[in-house]
């Protein structure tokens, strides 16, 4: 009697796979939730990495010109296969400079790993589908169907960079925008005391690295540049493009309006601070006033069909015993 097969492999085979699998998965699991990690240092790494960006912009600046670096790297593989295509273009970089820092990504690399992968995953995930496909039995899909699945992994791919961005991007919106009434708090304080606007930034994305390491990042990446891009305004225009949050927005013209008319900071940004609040617990009103509509599916595929055999199950058991006996 021949052995069954599981997408055109022997079953034994394929269920001893999927044990070692399995298990790799556990252990995985296991070492990650165990792993104790320090963000802390590669947040200071990327803020010294763009500190240093910035100064050899000044020096480019007055004339000194600069040093281009192309060593070798873990990613000189990509480097060599972008610059090979010629995919790296002025304006384009720097838009997917943009929608990275968006996401958070700020390596000096970031670029580089975007455009390779933007060009390998469409390959990477057709391959995939084909190999898969080659494992399945042969006779099992048409070839019209064969060939759509190929189709459809080659587009995932076009697209698959493009999706985790986007995702990354929103989630840490959402991140920055439950940390950001605690960080305007901090802000009012310290302009209170004294303190000067790169001071106080600095001071708040220190004390904000724990709640919301995010908002820490783009608040100390600020004040660096407030402290080394000869317009001060630029810096702050920065802070709003990173971010793409009005709330950001209204706190850059307070800051602004600050700078140029020397008007009091800390008023202005405590009726911002209200205003963050009241609009948050807006939104969680907000949520709540949909739950009973975003529970209505759910209820009616899953709880009311277990009510009814719970509820209807024993009547419906002793009519057809009695039906059964007449």
């Amino acid at each position: 009697m021949n052995a069954p097969f599981f997408f055109g492999i022997p079953f034994d085979d394929f269920l001893a796979f999927a044990a070692a699998a399995a298990a790799f998965l556990v252990l995985l699991a296991i070492w990650h939730g165990l792993v104790v990690r320090d963000p802390f240092t590669a947040r200071v790494r990327a803020l010294e990495g763009r500190r240093d960006a910035l100064r050899a912009n000044l020096r480019v600046n007055r004339g000194h010109g600069t040093r281009s670096d192309l060593r070798e790297s873990g990613i000189g593989l990509a480097r060599r296969i972008v610059m090979r295509f010629n995919l790296i273009r002025g304006q384009h970089s720097e838009r997917i400079a943009l929608k990275l820092a968006r996401a958070g990504k700020r390596s000096k690399d970031a670029v580089i790993v975007y455009l390779f992968c933007k060009l390998a995953m469409p390959f990477v995930l057709g391959g995939y589908a084909m190999l898969m496909l080659n494992l399945m039995d042969k006779d099992s899909l048409n070839p019209g169907i064969r060939a759509l699945i190929l189709c459809g992994g080659f587009i995932v791919g076009l697209y698959a960079t493009d999706i985790y961005l986007s995702n990354a991007t929103k989630k840490r919106v959402i991140k920055m925008r439950k940390g950001l009434p605690d960080a305007l708090d901090l802000l009012v304080i310290c302009a209170e005391a004294g303190l000067s606007l790169d001071a106080a930034l600095t001071r708040v994305g220190r004390e904000m690295a724990n709640a919301c390491p995010e908002l820490s990042d783009e608040f100390s990446l600020a004040s660096l540049e407030l402290g080394f891009l000869p317009d001060r305004q630029k810096a702050l225009n920065n802070l709003v493009e990173r971010t793409t949050m009005a709330e950001i927005r209204s706190i850059v013209n307070s800051l602004m309006q600050t700078e140029r008319y020397g008007t009091p900071l800390a008023q202005s940004l405590r009726v911002l601070s209200a205003e963050f609040r009241d609009d948050r617990i807006m939104r969680a009103e907000e949520k709540a006033a949909k739950l009973p509509a975003t529970m209505t599916v759910p209820m009616i595929l899953f709880i009311l069909p277990s009510l009814f055999m719970v509820l209807g199950g024993p009547a419906a058991i002793q009519t057809i015993d009695t039906l059964s006996k007449l």
